[in-house]
């Protein structure tokens, strides 16, 4: 079958629908990523895969929106796929809509997070909940990357039987690493003494930077290690300047964006997502496989990965304090951090095995051998 995988930016294609893309090629089918176009559509491209771009636009501007709509449509007229799966919120609409008036015979969703409940203006909220509750009735197959969201989506009508297939990762890639460890670490200058706080994501303001910047300055026996960058299309100011300007000098370490993340991550000590929403974040699989306790917002997504006390520590969103406390408290007990990470590691390679979620997914899809 000829399948369109369509997300919104490359970073999306690249870091979220790309491992699902290897595998429907390896059961035989024919795989298209579509995308807005971006540097990192160059690695799929380099691992065979035919990429087609399309203009979509990260807000709710209609004339971008049409554009995006047409262009889709004449793709879909052009290539005639059997299948259209979808994600993110504005791409994942355009798409099922274009599929839906061009009778294609079969459209998916992967719901990675409710853009309705973001925080922004009542206006946009109403305006994002009309666009999943229409693009529900566009759907033949609805998944979710989280359980929270598949009872919202059925609790709110928006789909009547959608399933939680939730994110994975490869435990064999993603695990504690005492030699990459050792190696970033004398790279860095960093002694194997001094505890890391890492936080990779892009750098926006959701993904509470403000607050994990205020809350080191009260933890003065760890540095911060970001990995990431600001996309283009993300809306509001890059974090560069504010964390630059959170007085911790020669303690923060800006890495950028990085493709050795499983070394990064064997070479930490602590992982912080203090987001203000979330699907079911990768990072945070990708750490807990690596051994590190997580701490993250109480908040969908994070809450179904994390259990508090047991594989890191939950923190209500916006609060610095309180986050604060919570990565004094890791920094200070390093037998609690070893506990912790080590029933991280056991939790996510039980929960969140990359080739589980996909043969699931790929099942579900009808794409599976």
């Amino acid at each position: 079958m000829k399948v369109l995988e369509v997300a919104n930016v490359d970073f999306s294609l690249r870091q979220f629908v790309l491992p699902l893309m290897r595998a429907a090629r390896e059961a035989g089918h024919e795989v298209i990523g579509v995308a807005a176009d971006g540097p990192l559509l160059a690695d799929l491209r380099a691992e065979g895969f035919r990429v087609e771009t399309i203009p979509f636009a990260r807000n709710l501007s209609p004339r971008a929106h049409l554009t995006a709509f047409l262009a889709l449509r004449r793709l879909i007229r052009a290539e005639r796929p059997g299948m259209v799966h979808a994600h993110m919120p504005i791409s994942g609409f355009l798409a099922r809509l274009a599929a839906r008036s061009l009778g294609v015979r079969r459209i998916a969703y992967t719901c990675h997070g409710f853009l309705f409940k973001q925080e922004g203006s009542r206006a946009r909220r109403a305006v994002a909940f009309a666009m999943e509750w229409l693009g529900g009735r566009l759907t033949d197959v609805f998944l979710t990357v989280s359980v929270e969201e598949a009872a919202d989506a059925r609790r709110l009508r928006i789909f009547a039987n959608p399933i939680a297939v939730g994110n994975g990762r490869d435990p064999a890639r993603f695990r504690p690493d005492p030699e990459a460890r050792a190696r970033l670490r004398a790279e860095l200058g960093t002694p194997d003494g001094r505890v890391v706080v890492l936080a990779v994501s892009r750098l926006v303001r959701t993904k509470g930077y403000p607050e994990l910047a205020a809350a080191m300055r009260a933890v003065p026996e760890a540095e911060l290690w970001v990995v990431g960058e600001r996309l283009a299309s993300d809306p509001g100011p890059d974090m560069v300047a504010l964390l630059e300007a959170a007085g911790l000098g020669a303690r923060l370490r800006r890495l950028g964006y990085r493709a050795d993340i499983p070394a990064v991550m064997a070479a930490a000590d602590i992982f912080a997502l203090p987001s203000y929403f979330e699907g079911l974040p990768v990072s945070v699989i990708e750490a807990m496989l690596c051994g590190l306790p997580v701490v993250a917002s109480d908040i969908p997504g994070p809450r179904e990965q994390v259990i508090a006390g047991e594989t890191g520590l939950l923190v209500p969103a916006h609060d610095a304090p309180a986050l604060a406390a919570a990565l004094s408290r890791l920094t200070a007990d390093g037998e609690r951090r070893a506990r912790m990470g080590a029933a991280g590691r056991a939790r996510a390679a039980d929960l969140f095995d990359e080739r589980k979620v996909i043969a699931r997914t790929l099942d579900l899809l009808g794409l599976g051998v």
